[in-house]
């Protein structure tokens, strides 16, 4: 049985679109697996609720714009939704959509008590000015704010948002609830209640996931990161760190590549001070699709989804990668991979470090205490750890990839949580 998602608009071929299609097939692949029925399978690829609403901002000079805006929670069977909320002009239904859904299937795999939910709003931030940038997300926080709550719904940042995002988020919501309310929203600022470890936790799963796979020392082995921003720049800086040599990163403004190692640092600070990796002195320049060719140990795509495909698959060498973004692979690529012998660590798992410290921000807001950098950075290790043997494990005894194991045991756990709760009236 294929499984399709009801939908009201016409079927176009977006990267969204795209990435919805992976994400069923991927549901799918892991249904027949687990052999689960007609039924439970549109269960769980159909969305619990999605909202779309009409964001009207009001400009600086007076003009009115009005942006699209989504929250979609796929499903609640094992806790409260909890996802991101990206600002980017190409977010789209069918995005918010397949983020959610694989929201669903990481935490059950890390085995924390959340759903997935994603949000979105089709906006390019860096055209906003700060003051705009505010009334924007205070505004789609009003539109969405009967959906959201900490035993609700725990929104979070992503792509074009941050810890002053969230801050706005917080305080909209408690003015809303007449009381200070910390647990609606996670990785905020410390002052508000964040949580210590939040900020590279995405970056640190990352590091854990790739030398659990390497399975031997890190010194020695080069690395290449798509996507030098929030999550692979700390990736490529806790890699480093590790001993491992990045050789080459890239973002928006271009790509560089030093086959003796970049100074990681150097390269943040140049960044910091630039906007982006294009020009770095101390690395030649590098064309973006020629750092997926080169020949590493282990490449890191830590943007956007959908951009390792079937056609520079056949062209990769690096024999492990490390999904630092969410769904970068496309399942046609995932085959060619596969029958080259490339070892790929799934987005499910591999970028899970972030909705585990996420999770444990959350806690501690619900139970107004707080844990060192040193505890919070052991609970994330044993539980990425503890992850990743389990779907090593899984995928040795069945002979699934990675990331067939990865969704064979998220999936199984949703499916079990829908036929322990029953189905209500």
């Amino acid at each position: 049985m294929s499984i399709m998602v009801p939908s009201t608009t016409p079927a176009l071929t977006t990267p969204g679109r795209q990435a919805l299609d992976s994400a069923l097939q991927q549901l799918h692949h892991a249904a027949e697996h687990l052999g689960l029925d007609d039924g439970l399978r549109t269960m769980l690829a159909t969305p619990r609720r999605s909202l779309t609403v009409s964001v009207p901002v009001r400009r600086e000079d007076g003009r009115m714009d009005v942006v699209q805006g989504f929250r979609v929670q796929h499903n609640v069977s094992r806790g409260p939704a909890k996802g991101g909320l990206r600002f980017h002009p190409a977010t789209d239904i069918h995005e918010v959509t397949a983020l959610a859904m694989w929201m669903t299937w990481k935490c059950a795999l890390v085995g924390i008590p959340y759903g997935g939910a994603k949000g979105g709003v089709a906006v390019d931030p860096a055209a906003l000015t700060t003051r705009e940038l505010e009334r924007l997300t205070r505004r789609y926080v009003n539109e969405i704010l009967p959906l959201i709550g900490p035993e609700k719904d725990i929104p979070a940042p992503d792509v074009g948002t941050d810890e002053q995002t969230m801050a706005w988020i917080m305080d909209t919501y408690s003015v809303n609830a007449g009381y200070s309310v910390p647990g609606v929203v996670t990785g905020k600022p410390m002052t508000l209640g964040g949580s210590l470890g939040r900020k590279g936790a995405t970056s640190r799963g990352v590091q854990i996931a790739a030398l659990a796979a390497l399975g031997r020392s890190p010194e020695g082995v080069t690395v290449a990161v798509q996507g030098f921003g929030k999550v692979g720049a700390l990736a490529a800086q806790y890699l480093a760190d590790a001993g491992c040599r990045v050789v080459a990163v890239s973002d928006v403004t271009g790509a560089v590549h030093a086959a003796s190692g970049l100074d990681v640092a150097a390269v943040r600070a140049w960044v910091e001070e630039s906007g982006g990796v294009a020009g770095y002195p101390h690395a030649d320049a590098l064309g973006h699709d020629e750092l997926f060719e080169l020949d590493v140990d282990v490449l890191v795509p830590a943007a956007l989804e959908g951009v390792i495909t079937e056609e520079n698959a056949p062209r990769i060498r690096a024999r492990l990668i490390v999904e630092g973004a969410n769904g970068p692979t496309t399942p046609a690529a995932d085959e060619i991979l596969a029958a080259n012998g490339t070892t790929v660590v799934p987005d499910i798992l591999a970028n899970a470090g972030g909705v585990i410290v996420s999770y444990l921000e959350w806690v501690q807001n619900m139970q107004a205490y707080s844990w060192s950098s040193d505890e919070v950075e052991v609970k994330l290790r044993d539980l990425m750890e503890g992850a990743f043997r389990e779907v090593k494990s899984l995928a040795t005894e069945r002979g699934l990839t990675l990331r067939e194991a990865a969704h064979v045991i998220g999936v199984g756990r949703v499916a079990d949580a829908h036929q322990m709760r029953g189905l209500y009236p």
